[in-house]
């Protein structure tokens, strides 16, 4: 840990006795517990001059690990140059939630909306709470360990693009990773593939030009 890094640490543990150093290559960051996490990230803001949310991300650690997702905050003095992180652990397993920041950040409103449509992390206080990538009523969360890279099959949300398809039910590009989804929705994996389309037909319209 750096000297400046040593000295916020020591300064915010005045206020916030739980809050604990976390490992980082490149600048402070710091764990919270979630009870705690509004609070810390007000006080950076208020009084350590961390005035932008830059970004809000989540973890998942893997089911079945506890806790299985943490929440994490990079914020930004825009007069320094200067950045902090903070991790927090949320409350519940495969149905994880936090406290809001949208009451510190107007701006926290989309990126708790992207991780909660992504990560499945519910906000709450969040005044609009809906998905902003999948579609209302989409039953998973693709950023999760636990999904496919394939995807899965799902319902197409609109009858007009089933009816151009021709079915009502489509299953994502068998393409890249470990994992590929079937048409009944079963995953099949081969140790040691690379990221490499098992099949590229439905990306090539067209055959790329020959080397050199």
């Amino acid at each position: 840990m750096t000297a400046s890094a040593t000295d916020l640490l020591a300064s915010l543990q005045t206020r916030f006795p739980n809050l604990t150093a976390r490992p980082s290559v490149d600048v402070p960051a710091f764990n919270v517990p979630a009870a705690e996490a509004i609070a810390l990230l007000g006080h950076l803001r208020d009084e350590c001059g961390f005035d932008l949310l830059a970004d809000l991300t989540a973890i998942d650690w893997a089911p079945g690990a506890s806790p299985r997702f943490t929440v994490v905050y990079h914020l930004l003095s825009t007069a320094r140059a200067d950045y902090v992180r903070i991790a927090s652990d949320c409350v519940g397993g495969e149905e994880p939630t936090m406290p809001t920041a949208t009451g510190l950040w107007p701006g926290a409103d989309w990126h708790e909306r992207e991780c909660y449509d992504l990560m499945g992390v519910k906000f709450t206080g969040h005044p609009d709470l809906r998905r902003i990538l999948m579609w209302d009523g989409y039953p998973y969360h693709p950023l999760r360990k636990d999904f496919p890279l394939a995807g899965l099959p799902t319902e197409l949300p609109d009858e007009e693009i089933a009816d151009y398809s021709g079915v009502k039910v489509m299953a994502a590009p068998m393409a890249g990773g470990p994992f590929v989804a079937q048409p009944d929705g079963s995953v099949t994996t081969s140790t040691g593939r690379g990221p490499r389309a098992l099949d590229q037909a439905w990306n090539e319209k067209k055959e790329k030009p020959a080397a050199g």
